[in-house]
């Protein structure tokens, strides 16, 4: 049982509008497992009479670091998709961004039973210029299991309207980002998933999670940021240290700022918080604050936190960053006789760097 202590206060203007509208779903205030041991037993049976059978070998299977127990994944499939309702529909970037944000809920009616940093496809309504139905474009989910509106029947999405010229001077839209950024509030949407597994929390309370997000790669982490300081759970205390770099272009385009600072209000002690914006912002010397610029000042600190078995990195948004961060740690791997490419692998081996880039 878990209770929501957020409230809807932290929405934008024109969300608070439709969510003081009358409706069964906008009633609601607005906001680890251990894994099972499974074995294998093979026996070794002799193929002559006179040997003896020995003890029977046992192979233990990894058993994951995430909440992945009972995690389900493609319930619903591009020919049989759930069909949900569009109910909140809210542009979250000022009018000076470069590009829009808007940030949605659905409703799931409870049926599509997902995890934090798990994704779901949305089919866009019509057929494309082959005359077929539109393919299915995945997004990370930006809420918890619980939901926006704390009782599992929502699911929320973070999703940036793609336009842009090509060579031939024309102005393409991207087919589903802007049907689902038009979309108004009582629409249907066609819903498939969850799938994913790859950006599921960590089971221990006391992780360090650190969350490495440019531009709408803040979704999953808000789900994870959610559970951890907005909500209440029986079976779930956060207690550890989660620390997020979230890098976007100018301060127009912060994504859930409101949100971020107060959770950082409500925990301090657990909760860090760091901006890279890019146009505006520069280091000492003089370079774009860039997310692995703004890592950079951190550099040291960081690296010791990677040394630790019970840290975690998760990194989601544009591809270029990654190699970034890796020039940072690289030569601070050096220091300590460590080949930082190699190190990086036993951590991905070990489910403690987590990458969804794109």
């Amino acid at each position: 049982m878990a209770a929501v202590t957020a409230s809807l206060s932290s929405f934008p203007a024109a969300a608070k509008a439709a969510a003081a509208s009358p409706s069964p779903y906008t009633s609601c205030t607005y906001p680890r497992r251990s894994a099972a041991r499974s074995v294998r037993v093979r026996v070794q049976v002799s193929t002559t009479e006179t040997a003896e059978a020995g003890p029977a070998p046992v192979k233990t299977e990894k058993i994951s670091k995430k909440q992945d127990e009972g995690v389900v994944t493609n319930k619903y499939k591009p020919k049989e998709p759930f069909v949900g309702r569009c109910l909140l529909n809210t542009r979250i970037t000022g009018d000076k961004a470069p590009g829009e944000t808007w940030h949605m809920v659905f409703s799931t009616e409870g049926e599509i039973p997902y995890r934090e940093g798990q994704s779901i496809g949305v089919i866009a309504d019509g057929v494309d210029k082959n005359g077929k139905p539109h393919k299915l474009r995945l997004y990370s989910i930006a809420s918890s299991a619980l939901g926006d509106f704390g009782d599992s029947k929502t699911v929320s999405l973070c999703v940036k309207r793609l336009v842009y010229t090509n060579d031939q001077g024309e102005v393409v839209k991207g087919v589903c980002s802007n049907y689902l950024c038009d979309l108004k509030p009582g629409a249907e949407v066609k819903i498939t998933g969850p799938v994913g597994k790859e950006m599921l929390m960590p089971k221990d309370p006391n992780a360090t999670v650190i969350m490495l997000a440019t531009g709408t790669g803040i979704a999953p982490f808000r789900s994870f940021l959610w559970k951890m300081f907005f909500e209440k759970h029986d079976d779930y205390k956060y207690n550890g240290l989660a620390w997020l770099f979230l890098g976007v272009p100018t301060s127009d385009t912060l994504l859930y700022k409101e949100e971020l600072e107060k959770m950082k209000e409500m925990a301090p002690d657990n909760f860090r918080l760091d901006f890279a914006v890019s146009r505006e912002q520069t280091n000492a010397a003089g370079e774009k604050m860039y997310i692995q610029t703004r890592m950079a000042e951190y550099k040291e600190e960081l690296w010791e936190l990677l040394k630790k078995d019970n840290t975690y990195v998760y990194m989601c948004g544009l591809k270029g960053m990654e190699k970034g961060i890796d020039d940072i740690m690289v030569d601070l791997a050096a220091k300590d006789g460590i080949d930082w490419i190699e190190y990086k692998k036993q951590l991905k081996k070990g489910e403690q760097w987590n990458v969804e880039v794109y």
